[in-house]
């Protein structure tokens, strides 16, 4: 089968590798699509520490198939022709955050396309773990392939959304015009927030206005704006889902009384510490909260969020491949191109 493999740093290559087959307790799915997340970005442009030459790896963890071969001693309720999304993380099932169902914490997690093969190849396998822990979940007939891709960081934001308490009416800014910035406005919509996303590019707030009309938008320094508009009250919520120092510093004076700060994207450790005014943090009451990958739980909500229709969770998808243009697609989405970029197979 073909299967789209880091090799190191700027090596990403699309090779013939063999079809993996399912032992006992495992599944093969035939991969219906594999959507690319900016992770697969940085790992490609970057690298990743153990993989090389000698030791590549399949990128791809957003995904979903259909169940082509199930190995003996798999529950029952999997059946050839099942039609299943995937929850990446797989924990090791007996560790504090483990049992309480936040596995994505888990200090010895796995991850498909991060520390394992992953589905950005026309067949991936499920082990027997992942299997017994609930990782896979069944799609309804309503949701297509790449909405169930899709879902896996649509469940990233929704770990975020969940920790910053939105209530109707409350003012919101995304600071972030990009596939997460998107998925974070929608959900603050569908709590009834007023929202407001801030990018640098301008072509970026246009097309997302241009899919989602509820949202305004503001180019450069949003500080004006957000007072004027809040009648110099501020934020209720502002979302963080870029990883700039500058930029999570500047989120606390723009705040209301109150008000919840979620930093989505994470800061490379050479920019760190990000200087804060903890005064702010103290004299306003505010709640600082961040949020990593998602549970189990979480991705199992949002794929309904999206069979119900609550989301619109095609709309952020603009761009589709097939898996032999994949270094067109990645080039596409280190540049911003578009939103979102999914691999969608036969």
């Amino acid at each position: 089968m073909l299967a789209l493999r880091l090799f190191g740093k700027g090596d990403v290559r699309l090779v013939e590798v063999e079809k993996p087959a399912a032992g006992p307790g495992e599944i093969v799915l035939k991969v219906g699509a594999a959507a690319i997340c900016g992770t697969d970005i940085r790992m490609w442009q970057s690298g990743k520490s153990g993989v090389d030459e000698n030791h590549p790896l399949t990128l791809g963890h957003e995904f979903a198939g259909t169940v082509v071969e199930v190995g003996p001693g798999v529950p029952s309720k999997y059946e050839i022709g099942m039609r299943l999304g995937m929850q990446p993380n797989i924990g090791c099932g007996i560790c504090d955050m483990c049992v309480s169902g936040r596995q994505h914490l888990c200090p010895d997690y796995r991850a498909f396309g991060i520390n394992m093969d992953g589905a950005m190849a026309e067949f991936v396998k499920i082990p027997a773990d992942a299997i017994l822990r609930g990782n896979l979940i069944p799609l309804g007939d309503g949701v297509s392939f790449e909405e169930a891709a899709v879902a896996e960081p649509l469940s990233c934001a929704y770990n975020g959304f969940t920790k910053c308490f939105v209530k109707p009416g409350d003012w919101a800014l995304v600071v972030g015009a990009g596939p997460i910035g998107a998925m974070h406005a929608q959900l603050l919509n569908m709590a009834g927030a007023r929202v407001i996303v801030n990018d640098l590019s301008e072509e970026r707030l246009d097309m997302l206005k241009a899919l989602f009309p509820y949202i305004e938008t503001v180019p450069g320094n949003p500080a004006e704006y957000v007072m004027r508009k809040t009648g110099g009250r501020g934020l209720d919520v502002a979302i963080v889902a870029c990883p700039v120092p500058a930029v999570q510093a500047a989120m606390l004076p723009l705040m209301n009384y109150g008000g919840r700060v979620n930093f989505f994207g994470g800061v490379p450790e050479d920019r760190q510490p990000v200087p804060i005014n903890t005064n702010l943090v103290h004299y306003k009451e505010l709640y600082l909260t961040g949020s990593t990958r998602s549970s189990i739980a979480q991705m199992r909500k949002v794929v309904e969020f999206a069979e119900q229709g609550l989301l619109d969770v095609k709309g952020v998808i603009t761009h589709r491949y097939p898996l032999s243009d994949a270094l067109l697609a990645l080039g596409n989405a280190r540049n911003a191109v578009g939103i979102k970029h999914v691999f969608a197979f036969d």
